[in-house]
């Protein structure tokens, strides 16, 4: 971390650097990460919402704020964004962790997977305050320091330019080690300073919150959120977007919405008799693949099948 706040890196940097600046700060900021035909898409696609979209009624969501959400099944434009390789690495990193357990008398180890948990376009207008500051694990009642593993990676674009006067971010750098008797303060926040196009992300146990306004214009960030698959989705994404629409997009978008089933069990549905990936639902006459199928290794890294 630097005396200003969070690590800015190139959009150019390895996913290690990335993960290794999280891991010791919190968080880093990532510029120009996404390009600007993405941008304006994205831009032309939520311009709609805005309009009709009032303020929040409360200090956390913001009176003078305007929350858009759903964004999945809003824009196709965001599929780059999810699919974007820093991201996806750094959600590999911090979530995708072996989980070692007895099945019989062998042990194996099972990765989790990693779901989308909430989405949302977040524009602060003029006048707004600070956002009380908070850790986005706490949605899962998340201890600290973690269970071993953090629960979240979240992840803010750059719609606009984020500035210390027009409410960019703030975030407490190394507070995702503190314990839970830790209260966070303003004085202990520093404001993201980003260009549009870049990307701030850090784990759930990070204390962040959305900056005061105090600018002529405003402050427009998307935001997203990678949770571990065998975690409930913070947004519902099953109601929020219908199968129908579901079902015409790329799979490792479907993947991401939660139709993957979390190894080793988690989240199957019946079909063909079987207990079987949500996946299969998706799929015109697709065969059902089974919880069978689904990713464990025991010790020597040898795939094995982990239901009977």
């Amino acid at each position: 971390m630097t005396e200003q706040g969070l690590t800015t890196l190139l959009a150019d940097a390895s996913v290690e650097d990335v993960c290794r600046t999280i891991q010791r700060d919190g968080g880093v900021i990532v510029k120009d990460a996404v390009d600007s035909e993405t941008l304006q898409g994205l831009w032309a696609d939520m311009q709609p919402h805005f309009e009709t979209t009032p303020y929040g009624e409360d200090p956390f969501s913001g009176t003078k704020t305007r929350r858009i959400s759903g964004l999945v099944g809003k824009s196709r434009h965001l599929f780059p964004v999810l699919d974007h390789p820093l991201v996806n690495g750094a959600a590999e990193h911090f979530l995708a962790i072996p989980h070692p357990m007895w099945y019989g008398d062998m042990k194996i180890s099972v990765p989790a997977n990693y779901h989308i948990g909430v989405t949302q376009v977040i524009q602060i207008h003029p006048g707004e305050g600070f956002q009380p500051l908070h850790r986005d694990d706490s949605v899962f009642q998340w201890e600290h320091p973690t269970y071993g593993r953090e629960a979240r990676i979240q992840v803010m674009l750059a719609m606009s330019d984020f500035t210390a006067e027009n409410g960019g971010t703030r975030v407490i750098p190394g507070s995702h080690a503190w314990d839970d008797e830790r209260a966070p303060s303003q004085d202990e926040a520093f404001s993201t300073e980003m260009t549009a196009g870049s990307i701030l992300m850090f784990i759930g146990s990070t204390f962040h919150g959305g900056g005061l306004n105090s600018s002529d214009a405003p402050r427009t960030g998307l935001t997203f959120a990678y949770d571990l698959g065998f975690l409930r989705q913070e947004e519902n994404q099953y109601l929020a977007i219908p199968i129908e629409q579901v079902k015409t997009f790329p799979e490792s978008i479907q993947r991401k919405l939660g139709y993957a089933a979390c190894p080793p069990l988690m989240g199957w549905v019946e079909a063909d008799g079987k207990m079987a990936e949500p996946m299969t639902l998706l799929q015109e006459n697709g065969q059902a693949r089974s919880l069978s199928d689904l990713d464990a290794v025991d010790a020597n890294g040898n795939k094995i099948a982990t239901t009977s």
